[in-house]
This record gives structure tokens, C-alpha cells and sequence, in this order.
């Protein structure tokens, strides 16, 4: 009896066992990105997972899979675009459009050079030097950005270089070790193939999870840009997250500002599409005078701040 129950006991755990790595496995099929409104799937999110800096490197999804206008079936991300290579085998088939290669015209190369922080590479006879080695090598080298395609050289009043399947680029406001960063260029390249402006357009999940708000927008304006001394106004709020998608139930507070110094706070709540309403009643204000709306809205430790005004005309 007891090595019956501990057989069974065993086999329920290895049921249990397979059936969460099934149900990990087919979660992981589908990914959907708040930040942009974007979903990756199937053999793109496998070469997506599979580095471990991919937002840091390719940036986050800015279209769905679909057919390219080069015929391939591609997605678009801020720094790369994945493309199918229906001749190759298993996980080899996705790779990473050469958009370095694709989208570089030379502005004229930038003398600096050192022999001593430089790799040069026979292949296409460009170095690689100083900070961007560094980071270069650092996030897979070769492999992961292809051979070097130019020097230094400026574009957009930026310090670039030119690989074959990305651009590096100089940032010196940001902080030692953070300054060399991979350009968007799969914005660019979208642009230039004149693929349509409707596949940016943010979707909904495909996996039907909640989407996470991950940062509020807060917009504030008056019914009546001028009101009479004595009259009423009307203060409207839209929130939106992100994805600009309306977020319900926040709670804002409009402060208005009267001319004689007080402050009348006025308490909000967004309804389902985003958008909360605040009624004003007043008399004897000014002729002229500026009437100052501040607005705070507050949302599971989100925030969002705005402002808007209107004038008294007479």
C-alpha cells in the first residue's frame, strides 16, 4: 500500500511538474509590451530572449510581425529589425536586418584614432576605439553588431559609428559608462522602406493579459479661454497611460489660483474614458485678471501633474 501511494504520490508531482513547464512554455509565446503598445511572438520573442540586454539593445517592439514591403516577414523595434530567412533551419531563421549597412551614407570620417585603444578589423579595414571597444565588446561584438563600416564620424550633431547591423552613438550627458549607446535606427530604416504609418499604431495583447500602466499623462483645459466677472467654468482632465489609452479612476485635484490670493482645491475622479470634470462658480473677480488651474492626479504610486488657465474679460 504505502509503495502504491508513493507511486502515485510521484507521478502526480511529475504531472504537475510537466504541466508547468508546458504552461511556462506557452506563456512565453506571446509577450506584450506596455511601453509601446506592441506584441512579440513565436521565433521572434525566442531571438528576443535570447540576450540577455535585448531592451537594452534592440529597444521594445514599435510594429506587429507582418510582411515587409521587401517581401520578408519582419518586425520593427526601436534599435533593430528581426526578419525571417525562410532558406535556414530552426532557430537560425531569425537574424537582424543589417540596418547599419542599410541606412549608412558617410558624412565624412573624423581623424581619431589611437593604436593603443583601437581594434582594427581586416575585414572591411575599420577600427574600433576607446569607449565604443569597450561597449562593443562588452555586448557581443561581431555577433551581435557585425563588422565596423566607417570611423567616427557626425550625424544629427551626434559622434556615431557605423556597423553593419547597428550605429553607435555618443551621448556626453549622460553618465561615465552610460554615454555610448545603439541609435534608432529601425525607426529609420521603417521610414525609408515607406512602410505603412498604420502598422506604429499601439494594438491590444494577444496573450489577453491586463495591460500595466506603467506611467500616467495628465492633459487639463477650461471650457471658456475668457469668462465674465461673474460667471462659470468648467475645468476638464483626461489621463492616459503610456499607449495613450484612457485610465479610469484616478483621483486628480484641480487647485484654482483667484486673484485675491485664495486657493479653492477641487477633487476629481477620471471615468471610463480617462476623463474627470470640475464645475466652477464665481463672481466679483477682476477684469483682466489671470485665473491659475494647477492639477495633480494620483494613481496605484502614479502620478501626474498639469496645469491650464483662463482670463476674466470684463
Amino acid at each position: 500500500m504505502l509503495r502504491k501511494l508513493f507511486a502515485l504520490f510521484a507521478a502526480v508531482c511529475l504531472l504537475s511538474s510537466s504541466w508547468a513547464s508546458v504552461h511556462a512554455q506557452q506563456t512565453q509565446t506571446i509577450k506584450f509590451f506596455s511601453e509601446t503598445g506592441h506584441n512579440v511572438k513565436g521565433d521572434f520573442l525566442k531571438f528576443y530572449n535570447s540576450i540577455p540586454n535585448a531592451i537594452y539593445i534592440y529597444g521594445y517592439p514599435v510594429t506587429e510581425e507582418f510582411k515587409s514591403k521587401d517581401g520578408k516577414t519582419a518586425q520593427y523595434f526601436q534599435r533593430a529589425r528581426f526578419e525571417i530567412q525562410v532558406e535556414l533551419d530552426g532557430s537560425q531563421r531569425v537574424v537582424l536586418t543589417p540596418l547599419g549597412s542599410k541606412t549608412y551614407t558617410t558624412s565624412g570620417p573624423l581623424n581619431i584614432n589611437n593604436s593603443f585603444a583601437c581594434r582594427t578589423y581586416s575585414e572591411t579595414g575599420f577600427s574600433v576605439c576607446l569607449a565604443f571597444l569597450e561597449f562593443f565588446d562588452h555586448y557581443g561584438g561581431v555577433a551581435q553588431f557585425g563588422y565596423p563600416i566607417s570611423g567616427f564620424e557626425y550625424h544629427e550633431n551626434k559622434l556615431v559609428q557605423y556597423f553593419e547591423k547597428a550605429r553607435l552613438e555618443w551621448q556626453p550627458w549622460k553618465i561615465e559608462g552610460q554615454r555610448v549607446v545603439v541609435s534608432d535606427l529601425g525607426r529609420i530604416y521603417f521610414d525609408k522602406l515607406r512602410e505603412d504609418p498604420a502598422l506604429l499604431q499601439q494594438v491590444k495583447p494577444l496573450d489577453n493579459t491586463i495591460q500595466t500602466v506603467t506611467h500616467l499623462q495628465a492633459h487639463a483645459f477650461v471650457l471658456k479661454a475668457v469668462t465674465l466677472a461673474a460667471d462659470s467654468q468648467q475645468v476638464f482632465i483626461t489621463v492616459q497611460d503610456q499607449t495613450l489609452q484612457p485610465v479610469a479612476n484616478v483621483n486628480c485635484s484641480a487647485s484654482v489660483h483667484w486673484a485675491d490670493g485664495h486657493v479653492d482645491s477641487n477633487a476629481i475622479s477620471t471615468n471610463s474614458n480617462g476623463v474627470g470634470l470640475a464645475a466652477l462658480t464665481f463672481t466679483n473677480q477682476p477684469q483682466g485678471s489671470s485665473i491659475n488651474i494647477d492639477v495633480a492626479c494620483v494613481s496605484n504610486n502614479l502620478s501626474a501633474n498639469t496645469k491650464t488657465s483662463f482670463r476674466i474679460w470684463y
